[in-house]
């Protein structure tokens, strides 16, 4: 045996740029063929996942959009502070005439009165503003950062603005300087102006200063500060984005969730794709469902362009009409509280967003001025839009089939080639009412696939084969779009691998998976518990994450389900079977030539498995990843006990394998 010790996803990275170079191969006898797909993710901006986190901008509220309606307090100054070093003196007056454009009305009118000269605070003066971002600002040292912002100069001579970094020293002390540009607003029009700011020192407490040296009156907006490095250049966070890429997911699901109908908020409040794309600055901001602000500087574009960057296939999620049905009481009232639906005569509208937005990501921009917009963004070439979503957990109600039923047929009398993902409500279980009307609605109509949600305790996962039983004569298939065991322990994660070796040997049934919610940020989570977890430095990825990865990393399309026995069980029984605590997939990828053996234990117990590959040609090393643990063990903010080990190891077409307790060993064999 020859140890080699990896890091999982260079060492994963590295076996699929050989596998790519082998030529595709017949699947032998005896397997089922199973979707490749299986595993993608789903983006929600929950906990503050985009502005704060995926999104790289370290300003907050840059735009001063903030308002009381999205959460008592908050207003156009939140997370600003006025600044007047050197005894300067001035005031700051939110307006919203005369704005750069009626989707972003509001900025912040500066009125410089006085520019200090107090020599203690050593020539540090000026009136202004200083942004705290999200919880301080984290810079490194040469790393550069790109500056913007929008003025106009109102009153007096041409404006000279001190753009700082800084990072406080307390009370009384002047702040250490890291970084520092000039700008000049020379013009009585809103113009955007640009610096770069290189910080001289790394910082986990920065803040951003722009204090202005020349008297009289001053308009600002849309004040901007970008890590030039992001992914790929297109203005996600690197760190972050990288650990999604790491999963190697099929498809990204966005952008929500209860965020796409409004959620508790009502139709104002519904996410309208149309205001999310174009420029920044004319991007139309609004509440966020979970209790915050969507800048959209994360909009329709970059979730695109994302999927693009990954490979992924953009699965996007449109409203139709009806209301989230907790709309005014809350998540407890879904048994009683009735939803809202539009008057049918205003369907068009909702059926027109879906019709335009697959002309914007697949049209020819020379004949669609919706392609022709997306052309002016930057990407000429069609997305190549494959799958929508319409609909999220609606309570399946008379008046929910309605508007789907006008919407799904006309926009698949438009375009046959889009397949169409519908809604089960919001429990996705034999007997709920709910989960029984979206199925009997998809018959119907023969919808393509369905999305299932459900969030239940452990021993659900460990226990319920509930695919088994699922008809294979249905044409619709399964999209399992939310699910996640409740708690974030080890055993928890070993739960949904088990779970997950029951979706991949349905994978005749089920075309889709993805675990929710993935990210969320630390003092700003909304929900527990969710994949990753991050603050301002780094990402911090729970067990569950690991699991995810190595289902990600082993997609195929055939399965084979005799070819690993565990000592003990009956000849020809497949695990995992129900309440049985351990079990095995066989996945065959003809296109890589790669072969994935995954072995989950969820007991106490070592087990034995005895491996019979003597169909497939080629079996020679693996590439083993392990993770192991014990049972409660946790990946949480403080530690990271649980992380994959690697190993190179000599195959045989038949051998016994010791699995540890409490593990899942994924052998990833190139043929």
């Amino acid at each position: 045996m020859m140890n080699k010790r990896m890091t999982l996803a260079a060492l994963m990275m590295a076996a699929t740029l050989g596998a790519t170079a082998q030529k595709p191969m017949s699947a032998p006898k005896g397997g089922k063929a199973i979707s490749d797909e299986l595993i993608g993710i789903f983006f929600e901006d929950i906990s503050s996942s985009a502005d704060g986190g995926l999104y790289a901008e370290l300003v907050q509220n840059g735009s001063f959009e903030y308002n009381p309606t999205e959460r008592d307090g908050w207003g156009p100054g939140t997370a600003w502070r006025m600044m007047r070093p050197g005894h300067s003196l001035g005031r700051m007056t939110p307006r919203m005439d005369n704005s750069i454009h009626p989707n972003n009305p509001t900025y912040m009118q500066l009125e410089i009165e006085r520019v200090g000269h107090y020599y203690d605070y050593k020539g540090w003066t000026g009136f202004g503003l200083q942004n705290d971002g999200f919880d301080g600002m984290s810079v490194k040292a040469g790393a550069r950062y790109d500056f913007s912002v929008f003025m106009r100069n109102v009153k007096g001579e041409a404006k000279q603005v001190r753009v700082v970094l800084v990072e406080p020293q307390g009370w009384g002390k002047d702040p250490k300087l890291l970084a520092e540009a000039t700008v000049t607003a020379d013009a009585g029009t809103w113009k955007k102006y640009e610096a770069q700011l290189v910080p001289t020192e790394s910082s986990k407490t920065a803040v951003l200063q722009l204090l202005v040296l020349t008297t009289g009156v001053v308009d600002v907006d849309m004040v901007s500060l970008m890590p030039e490095d992001t992914f790929k250049g297109h203005g996600l966070r690197t760190d972050l984005a990288q650990a999604l890429a790491d999963l190697n997911p099929k498809f990204l699901r966005f952008p929500g969730g209860c965020v796409v109908h409004g959620g508790g908020d009502g139709f104002w409040n519904t996410y309208r794709w149309k205001t999310t794309i174009g420029p920044r600055e004319q991007r139309k901001q609004q509440k966020n469902t979970w209790g915050y602000h969507q800048s959209m500087g994360l909009g329709y574009y970059e979730y695109f362009q994302f999927c693009e960057d990954l490979g992924m296939q953009p699965l996007p999620i449109l409203p139709c009409g009806v209301s989230c049905q907790g709309t005014n009481g809350g998540w407890e009232m879904w048994p009683t509280q009735a939803q809202d639906a539009c008057p049918m005569e205003e369907m068009d509208e909702w059926v027109q967003d879906a019709l335009d937005l697959i002309e914007w990501a697949n049209g020819d921009p020379a004949t669609s001025k919706w392609a022709k917009m997306r052309a002016e963004q930057g990407h000429p070439a069609p997305f190549g839009l494959k799958y929508l979503g319409i609909g999220n957990e609606e309570k399946i109600s008379p008046e929910f089939a309605e508007r789907f039923k006008y919407m799904y047929d006309r926009v698949t009398k438009a375009h046959p080639e889009i397949i169409v993902v519908g809604t089960a409500g919001p429990g996705s279980h034999a007997q709920n009412p709910d989960y029984e009307a979206g199925w009997k609605l998809a018959d119907e109509l023969g919808m393509p696939i369905i999305d299932e949600h459900y969030y239940e305790p452990r021993d659900y996962f460990l226990g319920s084969r509930q695919y088994d039983n699922y008809p294979r004569d249905r044409k619709t298939k399964v999209y399992l779009g939310e699910y996640a065991a409740k708690d974030k322990k080890l055993i928890d994660a070993l739960a949904e691998g088990l779970y997950l070796l029951h979706v991949e040997r349905n994978g005749d049934v089920v075309c889709m998976s993805s675990y929710a919610p993935l990210f969320a940020r630390k003092n700003a989570t909304n929900w527990n518990p969710d994949l990753i977890y991050f603050d301002n430095d780094r990402p911090y990825l729970t067990c569950s994450y690991y699991v995810q990865q190595m289902f990600g990393q082993s997609s195929g399309q055939y399965y084979y389900g005799d070819c690993v026995h565990f000592e003990g069980d009956a000849a020809g029984v497949e695990q995992p079977q129900a309440d049985v605590h351990y079990g095995q997939s066989v996945v065959l990828n003809v296109k890589t030539r790669q072969l994935f053996v995954k072995i989950c234990n969820a007991t106490a117990d070592t087990k034995k498995a005895e491996l019979d590959l003597s169909r497939f040609k080629g079996v020679k090393t693996a590439v083993k990843t392990t993770l192991s643990g014990q049972a409660e063990d946790e990946n949480n903010y403080e530690q990271q006990p649980v992380v994959p080990q690697q190993e190179t190891i000599k195959m045989k077409k038949k051998m016994t394998l010791d699995v540890p307790p409490y593990s899942f060993t994924m052998l990833e064999i190139q043929l």
